[in-house]
C-alpha cells in the first residue's frame, strides 16, 4: 500500500512539474505573440486648427476654426496584405480599404474599398504634406471632389471602388488604374455607370516627377449649381476630367505645377496652379502660390488667387503657418484672406 502511494505521489509530482514547465513556456510565448501583433499595427493622426479673416462678399468674417482631426490605423496582416481605417472626428469616416500585393516586387498591387482616387497630383497627398492652409488649389478642390461642387457634393477626394497600381522600370514609372462608383464617400452609386480613373507618373530622376491623370464617367447630381443650369438634381450627366503636371522636390526647393480641365454635362471648366516652397532658415520656409480656376469657360466664373506666407516646423510633422491671399473674382468682389494654422501630427 505504501509502495503504491509512493508511486502515485511521485507521478503526481512529475505531472505537476511538467504542467509548471508548460505554463512557463506558454507565458514566455505570449509576450512574443503580443509583440508580433502590436508590431503589425500602426496608429497615426493629426489635427489642424487655426484662425481665418476675410472680407469677401462685402462683409468681414473673423473666426477660429478646427479644420481636421484625423486618426487612422493600419494593420499589416502579412508582408503582402494590409488593411487601413481612417476617421475624421471633425467630419465622417474617410477611408477603409485593403491592399494586397500580387507580385513579388512592387509592380502589381490591388486595392479594394473607399480611398483617395488618383485624379490630379494634389488630391492623393495628405493635407499634412501640402503647403497651403486651404490645402488644395481651386481646380483640385472642384474637379477632384474635394470641395465646392454642388452637383457631386463634398467627398474629400475619395470614392468607393477598386484599383490596381504599381512601380515599373525600377521605380521610374508608376501607374494607377481604378474603377470607381463616381458618387463619393459613404454613398451607394446613384446610377449603374462606373468611373474609370487612370494615372501615369514618370520619375526620370529622384527629384522630378511628371504626371498625367484622367477620369471618364457619369455623375448623378445631388444638387444644382448656378454656373451649370443644364444639370438638375437627380440627373445623370457627363463627368470627365484630365490633368498634366510636374513636381521638383529637393532640400533647396520644392515646386509643383499642374493644368486641370473638366466637363460636367455641357459645361467645361479649367484651371492651373503653381506652388513653391523655399527653406530660408532652419525649420523655416517661405511659401508662395498662384492659382487660377474658371468653373464655366462660357461664362464669367473665374477666380485667381495669389498667396504668400511662412511655415515653421517646430517638431517633425508639426508646424505653424501664416498666409495672406489676395483673391480676384468674376462672380464676387475682390477680397483679402488672412489665415494662421497650427498642425500637430504623429
Amino acid at each position: 500500500m505504501k509502495k503504491h502511494s509512493l508511486k502515485a505521489l511521485t507521478l503526481a509530482m512529475i505531472m505537476a512539474a511538467m504542467s509548471s514547465t508548460a505554463a512557463m513556456g506558454q507565458q514566455s510565448e505570449m509576450p512574443e505573440k503580443l509583440k508580433d501583433w502590436t508590431s503589425r499595427i500602426e496608429f497615426h493622426g493629426y489635427a489642424q486648427a487655426g484662425y481665418s479673416y476675410d472680407d469677401a462678399n462685402g462683409k468681414t468674417t473673423s473666426t477660429y476654426n478646427l479644420k481636421r482631426t484625423l486618426l487612422w490605423a493600419k494593420a499589416n496582416i502579412t508582408d503582402r496584405w494590409f488593411f487601413l481605417f481612417m476617421h475624421d472626428f471633425n467630419s465622417v469616416v474617410q477611408e477603409f480599404y485593403t491592399d494586397y500585393r500580387l507580385s513579388n516586387d512592387q509592380s502589381l498591387t490591388v486595392r479594394l474599398g473607399q480611398f483617395k482616387h488618383s485624379y490630379s497630383m494634389e488630391n492623393p497627398l495628405s493635407p499634412t504634406q501640402l503647403e497651403l492652409i486651404d490645402v488644395y488649389s481651386q481646380a483640385v478642390l472642384f474637379l477632384a471632389g474635394e470641395g465646392p461642387d454642388p452637383l457631386n457634393g463634398a467627398n474629400y477626394g475619395r470614392d468607393l471602388g477598386m484599383m490596381i497600381y504599381g512601380d515599373l522600370l525600377k521605380g521610374k514609372l508608376h501607374y494607377e488604374l481604378a474603377l470607381m462608383n463616381g458618387q463619393g464617400i459613404n454613398r451607394k452609386d446613384g446610377n449603374s455607370d462606373k468611373d474609370v480613373i487612370a494615372k501615369l507618373e514618370v520619375r526620370p530622376i529622384d527629384q522630378l516627377r511628371i504626371v498625367g491623370s484622367a477620369q471618364k464617367g457619369r455623375g448623378h447630381a445631388v444638387g444644382t449649381a448656378a454656373w451649370n443650369p443644364g444639370v438638375k438634381a437627380g440627373d445623370d450627366y457627363t463627368r470627365d476630367r484630365i490633368s498634366f503636371g510636374a513636381e521638383w522636390k529637393s532640400p533647396q526647393l520644392s515646386v509643383r505645377t499642374e493644368y486641370l480641365a473638366g466637363k460636367d454635362g455641357d459645361v467645361g471648366s479649367r484651371g492651373a496652379y503653381l506652388t513653391t516652397c523655399v527653406p530660408v532658415a532652419k525649420s523655416l520656409d517661405v511659401v508662395a502660390s498662384a492659382d487660377y480656376f474658371d468653373r464655366n469657360t462660357d461664362m464669367d466664373y473665374a477666380q485667381t488667387n495669389a498667396t504668400v506666407g511662412l511655415q515653421y516646423w517646430f517638431y517633425k510633422k508639426c508646424r505653424l503657418q501664416l498666409q495672406y491671399t489676395r483673391c480676384w473674382s468674376d462672380f464676387t468682389k475682390d477680397y483679402n484672406w488672412l489665415q494662421a494654422q497650427v498642425q500637430v501630427a504623429f
